[in-house]
């Protein structure tokens, strides 16, 4: 049971590398669907001087909170449900781990100086399948932060802040799981 927890804990982090690359990762174009074509012909006189950015670029804040509340949030709550369940998964034993049936528990509990006997290092434990799922999800935590950060900027230049308390991403999460009814 524990070997098919593991690889869904894997599966999980493709799952979340896939989501941030068709949601996070492609920010911009999303959010350049949203926006809809000019309701004048083209002008070519107005290739003679250039618009201000943010004031060309901005989106109209109800199309912005649809597009937040029904596909960027869902994703987001989607990834935090995988990397808490790739957690739970992390710090629970895993008995068919094969180095762990391997190692004698004197092997693991040895201090290890190789200063002393340099032959010490070939009884030094590694790391158990459980620690290495524990420090990806680790790192795919942090990563998620850190696209979750830049992709709240580029939404923030587009959209303005459009009624999220708080404005960061953190506080846009919190509040639609409260709507949600989420934990």
């Amino acid at each position: 049971m524990c070997k098919i927890l593991r690889l869904n804990a894997l599966l999980g982090v493709d799952f979340l590398r896939i989501s941030r690359s068709t949601i996070d990762d492609s920010i911009g174009q999303n959010l350049n669907a949203l926006s809809t074509p000019a309701n004048r012909k083209f002008d070519p006189s107005s290739t003679a001087h250039r618009a201000p950015l943010a004031v060309s670029r901005t989106l109209s804040g109800e199309k912005c909170s649809e597009f937040v509340n029904n596909v960027l949030l869902p994703s987001w709550q989607s990834r935090s449900d995988v990397l808490n369940y790739c957690a739970s998964v992390a710090t629970s034993d895993d008995p068919d781990d094969p180095d762990i049936l391997a190692e004698k528990a004197g092997d693991r509990e040895r201090i290890v100086d190789e200063r002393l006997d340099p032959y010490s290092g070939r009884f030094f434990p590694r790391e158990t399948r459980t620690e290495i799922l524990g420090a990806v999800i680790r790192n795919e935590r942090m990563v998620e932060s850190i696209v979750r950060e830049r992709t709240w900027r580029v939404v923030n230049e587009r959209c303005g802040n459009f009624g999220i308390p708080g404005g960061s991403w953190q506080a846009a999460l919190d509040a639609w799981r409260e709507n949600k009814g989420s934990p």
